[in-house]
């Protein structure tokens, strides 16, 4: 144990000299009594480091935070990067980018997410667009409960009821947004938010 021979050669004091076998063992019985004295004490820290470690892991993530909310976890793509949430529930998401998600409708999300969590709903929400011909701003989002299978996109004065099992599961964020009526990709181009409501009600 190169530790415990950088220990003793430190104990050892230079007046005592190898030929004096008598005082070495003692020297060398009082250096392992200090040794083990002193060893509990490391245990005791490499403990507190694995408690630390231990309670560093089990930061709950941005989707067990919409769990604790009621929300489904699909609503955040996978390419969360931070999060931060205040006593209030207002909350800001950080994305790697901006991206696209494919669900009954096309939804856009920014880099960057705002909003504030309340059991079962997310409003003053800003970041998120859904694509019917144009791009609207998703203003809130909202699930029943109990839960009944569906959630709510709320664009302007406008409740649109979606099917729920869609966003059990976190989906991959894409950097292409598929064409409306076909699966050719195109580059990602920041959305043209239009306030004409009137698209959302023609199905």
């Amino acid at each position: 144990m190169p530790f415990l021979y950088e220990f003793i050669e430190k104990r050892v004091p230079t007046c005592v000299t190898l030929s004096s076998e008598f005082h070495v063992k003692i020297i060398l019985s009082t250096t392992m009594a200090t040794f083990l004295e002193i060893r509990p004490s490391f245990l005791i820290i490499i403990l507190l480091f694995a408690v630390g470690a231990s309670v560093w892991s089990s930061e709950p993530t941005v989707y067990d935070i919409l769990t604790k909310y009621s929300l489904p976890i699909g609503l955040l793509p996978d390419s969360v990067t931070s999060y931060t949430l205040s006593d209030d529930g207002a909350f800001e998401v950080s994305l790697k980018k901006p991206c696209y998600v494919q669900f009954d409708y096309l939804v856009y999300y920014e880099k960057k997410i705002t909003g504030k969590l309340s059991v079962g709903s997310i409003s003053d929400l800003k970041g998120i667009q859904v694509k019917k011909l144009f791009w609207f701003n998703v203003d809130a989002i909202k699930v029943d409960l109990p839960p009944s299978g569906s959630i709510y996109f709320q664009v302007g004065i406008i409740n649109k009821e979606l099917d729920a099992g869609q966003f059990e599961t976190v989906h991959t964020c894409q950097d292409k947004a598929l064409a409306a009526c076909a699966a050719s990709p195109r580059k990602i181009v920041q959305p043209t938010v239009v306030d004409d409501l009137r698209m959302l009600l023609t199905e």
